[in-house]
């Protein structure tokens, strides 16, 4: 039962040290977050990587620092669970008038869950449910910026419109044409929508910070036009001679989605009011949850918070059983779903198959890795999460008999409660192997053509997979296949890319086994083929546009580039919506001009 009275007076200051954590947390996130312009300016594309695998580290380090504080302080290990429940009421008390109060109860969950056995895992004493309302927040000190910017042009004043938008944002490197690129835009809009009336409401309507992601800054905001709204992404980068092009103009909710995509990397954006950001997100994305926008965003750990809740509301509204997932089962990972959930469960097992010379730590480091690395939209994020309750009921004996035989140190039983100790949770998608199965040709095409861009795209971002095989990749709802199984992922700069050697007796060219020393980190890429390549109609294709992955060469030629310092551009669009594209296009088919020069 709640209290009736304030009646401790450590509640009060236990509270306040919890709420003065995550505001260091979050100013040093904002900080970051708001560095990114210079280094975009700059071209200073290392440190944006730097400062993005630095990110995904500080809301631990601030955890770990608070509950550090709140046991040296207060010796919290003795507070009576009254008082934690004053702690709890304090702090909602303490949020009324802060711009990131969704946040900030999650930090408060992250810290007390360190601390509490997890059967205090109740609305009684964390934020099971939110409890301080996110509508309608602004900040409102003298010189900050809204959420948005509203403009409101005319069918003549459009282009100058678009043009005092781009310079609204004041980015300190001169474009190569902001004009020539404008026209296109407007172009490209033309061919969107056609003519249209405009309505008295017509505004265009811009985020007030842009988003900075890998070598890119993107301008977004919304067309509105009557009861219409269209999204609009303008991506900025720079040209090969460091000036500012806008590269491409997207209007569709699919190109948000592919921009926002759960297999790319979060985006650096400098906001007061993060919740404003995401409504006003979600307004252009319905079909996104706002867990992966907040992930998208950088808030990765409210956007675990927000997918928990989500998941806990599903628990409640179905009654279909976790199962073991479909599909060839993993030498390292035992996963499980639910049919009706459109996400899997994954569970690091305690023993491996002898070829596997891995650990767990191992493999949770590989996980981290992906987690900070850019995932080029290649690699579908994790959710990490320790002392997950599931419903007993609700899980299969087969399941559970998998789990206690593979897991047993990561299963614990409490009444009706099946406790999962650590586990990853990741977007479902059709593995690309049974996908194959029962594709039609043109399928097949495709499916093997994403299959070689998603290496390749791997490859230009210096990751190598390991284990290539088809059962490790997945196809995703917009047909985008991505890889999903990292124990075996290295960097490619630490890899050696070796051809066969060639036999030197016939005893040697006819061994079944290999003859040639291979080192820890040595990688022959001609023999790939016996393991991907036994479908005729597969190695057709492969051999036709990705048949380059088996020659060593490839492989050397991008280790060689990013040592030397190169980093990968990424498009979250086809080459063919790209301005540059467009304007070569044009220009190869334009007639040769006539000579002046008398016959």
């Amino acid at each position: 039962m709640f209290p009736h009275r304030l009646t401790d007076t450590r509640a009060y200051d236990v509270a306040l040290a919890i709420v003065e954590g995550f505001n260091r947390h979050y100013r040093l996130f904002s900080e970051t977050n708001r560095a990114a312009k210079a280094r975009f300016e700059a071209a200073d594309w290392h440190g944006q990587q730097h400062a993005q695998r630095e990110r995904i580290e500080f809301y631990d380090k601030r955890v770990d620092e608070c509950v550090e504080r709140l046991q040296g302080e207060f010796d919290v290990a003795s507070l009576s669970d009254d008082t934690w429940q004053q702690t709890k009421l304090h702090y909602i008390g303490l949020l009324t008038n802060h711009q990131q109060p969704e946040l900030a109860e999650t930090f408060f969950n992250s810290v007390t869950t360190k601390i509490l056995h997890h059967s205090y895992f109740r609305n009684d004493f964390i934020f099971v449910r939110p409890a301080v309302s996110t509508e309608y927040i602004e900040n409102d000190e003298p010189a900050s910026l809204p959420t948005y910017r509203a403009y409101y042009p005319t069918r003549d004043t459009m282009r100058d419109t678009l043009l005092r938008i781009v310079d609204n944002f004041q980015l300190k490197r001169e474009f190569e044409d902001l004009g020539r690129d404008i026209d296109q835009v407007m172009a490209a809009l033309q061919r969107h929508t056609g003519t249209v009336r405009l309505r008295a409401n017509f505004q265009i309507q811009v985020l007030s910070s842009l988003f900075y992601r890998n070598k890119g800054a993107y301008l977004i905001g919304r067309i509105v036009n009557g009861f219409n709204e269209t999204p609009l992404v303008l991506p900025i980068l720079h040209n090969d001679h460091g000036q500012l092009v806008i590269d491409s103009a997207l209007f569709s909710q699919d190109d948000l989605l592919m921009l926002f995509s759960f297999a790319r990397a979060y985006f650096m954006v400098d906001m007061a009011v993060p919740s404003a950001y995401v409504q006003f997100l979600r307004s252009l994305m319905p079909r996104k949850p706002r867990s992966e926008i907040y992930s998208a965003l950088g808030l990765q750990k409210q956007g675990k918070n927000a997918f928990y809740r989500d998941f806990l509301y599903h628990l409640r509204h179905s009654s279909d059983k976790f199962g073991i997932a479909p599909g060839i089962k993993g030498m390292v990972m035992l996963v499980f779903d639910l049919p009706s959930f459109p996400y899997v469960f994954k569970v690091i097992k305690d023993f491996y198959p002898p070829q596997k010379d891995t650990t767990r730590e191992q493999i949770k480091g590989k996980y981290l890795l992906v987690k900070s690395h850019d995932r080029v939209g290649r690699m579908a994020d994790t959710l990490e999460y320790t002392s997950v309750a599931f419903p007993r009921s609700r899980v299969s004996d087969e399941l559970v008999a998998e789990l206690m035989h593979f897991a047993p140190s990561q299963i614990e039983e409490d009444g009706d409660a099946l406790i999962i100790k650590h586990l990853y949770i990741e977007r479902r998608m059709i593995p690309l192997n049974i996908y194959l199965q029962d594709a039609n040709r043109e399928q097949i095409e495709h499916a093997v053509i994403e299959y070689g861009n998603a290496i390749k795209d791997l490859v230009a971002a210096n990751i190598f997979p390991g284990d290539m095989l088809w059962k490790n990749f997945g196809v995703t709802r917009h047909g985008k296949v991505v890889f999903y199984d990292y124990d075996e992922i290295e960097y490619l700069t630490d890899c050696n890319f070796r051809r066969v050697p060639e036999a030197r007796n016939e005893e040697e060219e006819l061994s079944g086994e290999v003859w040639y020393h291979v080192g820890p980190k040595d990688i022959f890429p001609e023999t790939f083929g016996p393991f991907l390549l036994g479908n005729p109609s597969v190695r057709e294709v492969f051999m036709k546009h990705h048949g380059d992955l088996l020659d060593p060469a490839f492989w050397q030629v991008h280790k060689d580039r990013i040592k030397a310092g190169h980093v990968h551009d990424v498009f979250p669009y086809e080459a063919n919506r790209r301005f540059l594209h467009q304007r070569q296009l044009s220009h190869q088919q334009q007639p040769a001009a006539k000579s002046l020069t008398p016959a």
